[in-house]
């Protein structure tokens, strides 16, 4: 008999207030992986009620559920999203570019958290207060998955409108990762200014051009 995954709670966040933190942020962030766009990170503070129900990892949820969800979340939680553009992560590198944007994101938010939750197994520097990491933390804490939803739809919503203006890559479907559609278009329609130069793929082509030149 299949089991299904465990829902995230409130566990983490609960025991947090009770040691007296008042505004716990979760905190997610969406676009590590891809060969285009930003990465985006978003904060979240939940309440104890007017919780939207069936949040959960962004991952588990269909495009249209995410986006109800995230309407929902954006009118009953308090959410702040950041960003890392295309730039500033061949400048600092993903993993750096992904840390501003959750900093970002939690300075995006209407009031200052005490204590953020962040999912995966390092914190960003600089935060305005404490912090634990947790690892698949978008299946453990409430916070860091209603997180997981906002930062997936709005970088979505992003990558949506770049594909407006640089079709043939697919990146109203695949989101800028390495799919064979992306890839191919990559081959027709070269290199545009949304690709990360300093990952492997775009790094090569751009190698392999300069190469041929010579």
């Amino acid at each position: 008999m299949r089991h299904s995954p465990p829902m995230p709670d409130l566990h983490h966040e609960r025991r947090l207030r009770a040691d007296g933190y008042r505004y716990v942020a979760g905190i997610d962030e969406v676009g590590r992986g891809p060969l285009a766009g930003p990465v985006v990170a978003a904060a979240v503070i939940l309440g104890e009620t007017a919780l939207p129900p069936g949040v959960a990892d962004s991952k588990t949820l269909r495009p249209l559920m995410r986006e109800a969800l995230a309407a929902e979340l954006e009118s009953a939680a308090q959410v702040g999203i950041g960003s890392a553009s295309v730039e500033e992560i061949d400048a600092i590198n993903i993993l750096q570019a992904t840390f501003l944007a959750m900093r970002r994101a939690v300075e995006a938010l209407p009031i200052r958290p005490d204590y953020v939750l962040v999912d995966g197994n390092r914190l960003p520097g600089d935060l305005p207060c404490p912090g634990t990491p947790l690892v698949r933390g978008d299946a453990l804490s409430l916070s860091i998955a209603a997180a997981s939803i906002v930062a997936k739809v709005a970088r979505d919503r992003v990558m949506v409108d770049l594909a407006q203006h640089h079709p043939g890559y697919g990146w109203e479907r695949n989101m800028g990762y390495g799919t064979k559609e992306h890839l191919v278009g990559l081959k027709s329609h070269g290199i545009t200014p949304h690709h990360r130069r300093s990952f492997r793929p775009i790094h090569n082509i751009l190698y392999q051009a300069e190469t041929s030149t010579r």
